[in-house]
């Protein structure tokens, strides 16, 4: 990219929660970067509709649920890793093509060596199988050497989802049989967001030892994560890849390296 994009936008369905343009909003104003960062909620039947305008624009963005699998469909050209996750979260225009590609890999793979201290070993358990899931997934085969275990209500969304990577990824049908033995649960489900939504897991089904990442963030953690630490579980929220992933989509758009540091004062809180 040579120009900034004409205007930059987060697309989901809801987005009002989102935090991200909190985030990028004061990591452009840092960078005195003359750009605004816009929430658009876009039900899917809108999807083509709101796309045609941004290209028309010149716009760059992201794109969150429920999005991220349709948006990578409907790119001119897609990042080795937005190909191989099958999903777009990060978006923009170049030479009249939109291009994607997925930081949500990066952000995910940062989040998770610093909850453990170090690469993930083991079995993964995966809760989930949409755009999320397929972004840890691809995070998993770069790490290499690991077993995943995958949990969705719909089993063959699942299946499909790992066909796609191989026999190290292994189905099951039901939650608990997916969390035993893991060392690392992850919910890539969108359970969580809003206050009467059901835990993705019973706090008995995780393994003792395991850590637990809820990609889901909620101020304060989400209520998952909150009982988890309560019981002296290792476990975080989503807000340390949201972080991460929002700082490695500045840098595409941009052409520089967002400050970390505005971005968490942005927020208002940190993750250990």
């Amino acid at each position: 990219m040579t120009d900034y994009p004409g205007r930059l936008v987060i697309l989901g369905y809801p987005v009002a929660h989102s935090l991200s343009p909190r985030i990028q909003n004061a990591a452009l104003a840092h960078a005195n970067i003359p750009i605004r960062y816009q929430p658009i909620a876009v039900p899917p039947a809108e999807l083509d509709l709101v796309l045609s305008d941004l290209r028309r624009e010149g716009a760059g963005g992201n794109v969150t649920a429920p999005h991220k699998a349709e948006f990578a469909e409907r790119c001119d050209h897609l990042s080795e890793a937005a190909a191989r996750a099958g999903a777009v979260n990060t978006f923009w225009m170049e030479d009249g093509a939109l291009v994607g590609d997925n930081t949500d890999i990066d952000g995910f793979i940062r989040a998770t060596e610093q909850l453990l201290g170090g690469r993930p070993q083991g079995t993964i358990a995966v809760i989930g199988a949409g755009g999320a899931a397929s972004a840890v997934l691809t995070a998993c085969e770069r790490w290499g050497g690991l077993r995943v275990t995958l949990y969705n209500r719909d089993a063959g969304r699942a299946r499909a989802l790992a066909k796609r990577f191989g026999k190290w990824v292994h189905v099951y049908e039901h939650v608990g049989a997916t969390l035993a033995g893991a060392q690392l649960v992850v919910n890539a489900t969108v359970l969580g967001t809003r206050d009467h939504d059901a835990l993705p897991a019973e706090l008995t089904d995780v393994p003792p030892d395991a850590a637990v990442h809820d990609l889901v963030y909620r101020p304060g953690f989400t209520p998952w994560v909150r009982r988890l630490r309560a019981e002296g579980r290792r476990a975080t929220d989503g807000l340390t890849m949201l972080v991460e992933q929002g700082a490695e989509a500045f840098t595409r758009w941009i052409g520089q390296e967002p400050d970390r540091g505005v971005m968490w004062d942005a927020v208002g809180e940190t993750r250990d």
